[in-house]
Parts: C-alpha cells; structure tokens; sequence
C-alpha cells in the first residue's frame, strides 16, 4: 500500500531524511522506533504533506498513485490518515461541525453522497462510545480544554469517523495514562486492523505495542531506517537501548 524509495528531505535547508526506504503493505501494521531526532515526526509530516517540509529526492507511491504530487486535503481523500504528537486546539469550531465537514468532504472527493446530519451524528456517538468519550466532548470546541489522553481518544474518534485506508500515528502513546494508553491501543486494532487497511505507528516507547502488535518493526536513526525486525525487536529496544543503532 505505501512505498517508499530513497526518500531525502529538509526543512529550512536541513536534510532530515537521508536516503530512507520502507514499504508497509496493505494489511500491515508498522512501528518506526528510534531516538530524538531521528526524523521520525519529519516521516509523518512529510507523508501528510505538511507546508515547510521539501523533498529532494526519492519517491512515495500510496495505492498506486505518487503521494508527493498530491495535495494535503487530496492525500486525505484517497484515505491517508495523520494522526499528530500534539493534537492542536481549534476554538470556536465544534468537533461535530469539524468532523462532519471532514468526512463529507472527503466523500464528495471521492464521488460519494455526503451524510445528512442524522446519519453523521449517530456514526459520531457511535465512535466516541467506542473510545469511551462522553458524547458532549462532541459538542466541545475541537480539543480545546482537552486533557493529554482525550485529545488522543478524539483523535481515534477523528479516524474511526474518516475510516482511512492507511493512518500515521505519530507517538499517539505520548502523556497517555495506562487506562487511556488501552484504550487508544483498542481503538487503533478495532477501526485498522483489517486485511484492506495499513498502519504506521511512530512511537518512542514498547509499551503502545504491547497492545497493539505490530507486524514489523524499523528502527530509524540519523534520518533513514537502519534496522528492522519483528516485534521482538521493539523489546530488545527497549532492554538495551538504541546503542550503536543511533550513532
């Protein structure tokens, strides 16, 4: 499902990515673990297509079509789902409004009805009693005055409602609490984990992957993937460190 060949970037004049390869394919579910600075956020950005981030060389071909030709809200479209570190605050925009507006627009890219507002609102509670969020979160501005962990559940709730094909996580395990950690890991196995969708996890830490198994593991450092392995990987990780790997 994505392919990523020889992939350089830079932000600022900065080459971040330096020479990286990886493919994850459909039904697969990725973790990249590496240290500060790795560029693994610069991985997830730069998939998503975030403004400021340039690639210089290489290519990144998602269901058979060039990711990098496409704009932002067209990766979105095609199914690419960013879920971010730090989810930002939106005032004065409510989730339901927010969401509704995604998703139909999406669908309309796609040649499809948009949901009328009784269809969304019932996939919308439908989602967040799923994660657990009480449904007058819905109503809330977007994330604003949320915790750590429930930016992290709206953001599942986010990608339950979208139903991508294909979502980067970026340290989604980030300030989560254990109770909020299970549910985020519950979330991401029950809306991904299925033969014609793809994940790519981006985390610090074995412990996300302890309740959600990943199918590989890929260490990157210094800008490109310098190792990868099996879940097993991931505790050798994190019993030794990053060593050698990250020098």
């Amino acid at each position: 499902m994505l392919k990523i060949e020889n992939l350089h970037a830079e932000i600022d004049g900065k080459e971040i990515l330096k020479g990286l390869s990886l493919e994850v394919a459909t039904g697969e579910i990725h973790a990249i673990m590496g240290p500060n600075g790795a560029g693994k956020s610069t991985l997830g950005y730069v998939l998503g297509g975030r403004d400021g981030y340039e690639v210089t060389q290489g290519s990144v071909t998602f269901d058979g079509q060039d990711l990098l030709e496409l704009a932002p809200y067209e990766r979105a479209a095609a199914g690419l789902f960013l879920g971010f570190q730090y989810p930002v605050e939106i005032p004065g925009i409510s989730n339901v409004q927010f969401l509704r507006e995604a998703l139909n627009s999406q669908r309309r890219a796609r040649d499809e009805a948009p949901l009328s507002g009784a269809e969304f609102l019932k996939l919308a509670r439908a989602q967040a009693d799923a994660l657990g969020m009480h449904q007058d979160m819905l109503k809330r501005p977007v994330n604003v005055g949320f915790s750590g962990g429930e930016k992290k559940r709206n953001e599942m709730v986010q990608m339950g409602i979208l139903a991508p094909k294909f979502a980067i996580l970026d340290e989604t395990d980030s300030g989560l609490d254990i109770d909020a950690l299970k549910a985020v890991g519950d979330g991401i196995n029950r809306i991904m984990r299925a033969p014609d969708k793809s994940v790519l996890l981006i985390t610090h830490y074995q412990r996300l992957l302890d309740y959600v198994q990943p199918d590989k593991v890929h260490v990157l450092a210094d800008g490109r993937i310098v190792r990868s392995g099996g879940p097993e990987l991931a505790q050798e990780l994190e019993r030794e460190g990053y060593g050698e790997l990250a020098a």
